[in-house]
């Protein structure tokens, strides 16, 4: 759905983006991922249409981005953009319409999202009188509202309580099973493990890591295991594995080396203690994420 190609932004002294491209595949979630100042605000911004890029380019369904994309796009901006003197229905009414659709059909699929998200009595409240949280799904609302091929989410989760962010994950499971392709900025890794099927890691203006999220992490995979046993374990064998953490509470963890397999360890091991588990420790996307910016620091 969208190919972002050698994309270069400069703000005065900084280069925020230094020839990033990447290709986001139509019906998935993708997970735009980096540190603080790293340049993911400045692509969405692009993709967008708020600032253009100085150099490269963005395709939307194979043709250049232009100003009709934008009706197929739906933004959560990190920062929250609504009016604090409006109601909440009216300023839903006001930026549904913005995207294109008439009065009638805004006030019925309003309607329908303020009951889908518990928010029937909020329609006569001012932004100004709610929480962080209920402003986040008030935003929410006004970015599905009309029904986008693509939804970009940036930081979704800021505010919320866990109740109401498991409620907006089901929301993002939902759209992106009738179709929307979703691409998802968060520090939160946990759901990128929970929601994406790709993930992108920018780094210091540049793409530092990108691919399908079980790909990445196999890749990361160091034949490191944890057993639960009961017994006495045995000493590490140079040749076969490294203790990891030394055994506790009839836990141990170890690297087994390269050249040999978890069956080669077990058979070592089991004449000594009754196995109860054998666990790969496949590293998370948030170990993944810490071990490839602090190489770059």
């Amino acid at each position: 759905m969208l190919s972002i190609r050698n994309i270069v932004k400069q703000y005065a002294e900084h280069r925020a983006l230094d020839g990033v491209s990447l290709e986001v595949e139509k019906g998935s979630i993708f997970g735009l991922l980096g540190p603080n100042g790293a340049g993911k605000t400045s692509l969405i911004r692009i993709i967008n249409q708020i600032t253009a890029p100085d150099e490269g380019e963005v395709y939307f369904n194979g043709e250049k981005l232009n100003p009709n994309h934008i009706a197929k796009i739906g933004y959560l901006p990190e920062e929250r953009g609504l009016y604090k003197k409006m109601t909440i229905g009216e300023q839903a009414l006001y930026l549904a319409q913005l995207k294109g659709l008439s009065r009638a059909d805004a006030t019925k699929r309003i309607k329908f999202w303020f009951e889908k998200m518990e928010m029937q009595t909020w329609w006569d409240k001012k932004v100004e009188d709610l929480s962080k949280g209920m402003q986040q799904k008030v935003q929410f609302v006004a970015t599905v509202l009309h029904e986008p091929e693509l939804i970009i989410l940036d930081e979704p989760f800021s505010g919320f309580d866990p109740v109401n962010a498991e409620i907006v994950t089901k929301e993002i499971l939902e759209l992106n099973k009738k179709g929307a392709t979703i691409i998802f900025s968060t520090h939160r890794m946990e759901s990128v493990e929970q929601l994406c099927d790709s993930i992108a890691l920018i780094n210091r203006s540049h793409k530092i890591l990108d691919g399908k999220v079980k790909d990445i992490k196999n890749s990361y995979r160091d034949n490191t295991f944890t057993l639960s046993f009961e017994g006495n374990f045995p000493e590490a064998k140079a040749d076969l594995f490294d203790i990891v953490a030394e055994p506790k509470n009839g836990s141990v963890t170890v690297k087994i080396n390269k050249a040999k397999n978890a069956n080669e360890l077990l058979s070592y091991v089991l004449p000594h203690i009754q196995i109860q588990e054998l666990k790969e420790e496949v590293p998370s996307i948030h170990d993944i994420f810490i071990q490839k910016v602090t190489q770059l620091s």
